[in-house]
Order: C-alpha cells, then sequence, then structure tokens
C-alpha cells in the first residue's frame, strides 16, 4: 500500500493531472472530492485523449485537454476500495477478478 498517495481534486485541469503523472512517474491517480474518493484516472485515459487530438506537441495537448474534457468526464467512478484492514489476499482478489492495476484504499470512506 501506499501511504500518502499522490491525489488530484475533482475540478483540476487535466493538463495538472498529465503533468503530475510525467513528474512522478505514476501511471493511476486517485480522484478526491475534499478527501472522498470519487474516482480513478490511468494514464491511460489520457493518452486516449491525446492520440485522439492528433499530433500535436506537449502544450496544444494540454491546452486541448483542458478545454475539451473534464477530470468527472473521463475518470472511472466505478470504485472498488478495500479496507485499511483487507489482507494482501483481498487485494489480489479484486484486482484480479475485476482486471484493475490499482485499488484504492479506505479508513472511514477516506483515503488512507
Amino acid at each position: 500500500m501506499t501511504t500518502n498517495p499522490i491525489t488530484v481534486q475533482k475540478g483540476q485541469k487535466l493538463s495538472e493531472v498529465n503533468a503530475i503523472f510525467r513528474e512522478h512517474n505514476i501511471h493511476h491517480v486517485p480522484v478526491l472530492d475534499h478527501k472522498n474518493p470519487v474516482g480513478i484516472i490511468a494514464e491511460t485515459d489520457l493518452l486516449r485523449l491525446v492520440y485522439d487530438a492528433g499530433n500535436t506537441d506537449d502544450r496544444t495537448q494540454d491546452t486541448l485537454l483542458d478545454q475539451l474534457h473534464t477530470i468527472t468526464e473521463i475518470m472511472s467512478s466505478d470504485l472498488k476500495t478495500l479496507p485499511i484492514t483487507a489482507t494482501v489476499k483481498d487485494a489480489a482478489e479484486v484486482l484480479t477478478d475485476n482486471r484493475y492495476h490499482s485499488v484504492m484504499v479506505v479508513d472511514n470512506d477516506k483515503l488512507a
């Protein structure tokens, strides 16, 4: 489990999310509404949008992302979370049964 994971707020710009992926070399980021998890964005979600935008430079891609889409439009909001008391076996089951690459751990509905 990653303690103090990097997160984004649902109102942030997609260009900021894109920068976070690059800066921290991560592939998924939890989306929060204040402290409550409401979704997750994968790097591949942004890559699809960038691919659809065509052959443009990074700055143009970020501008297009911000103008055409919001985090809440592209995030996955069908969350499977685990309580902080979950075992590694519990996590493995959620990951494999749902074909996920990550799962959020929560404590009283807040990201742990």
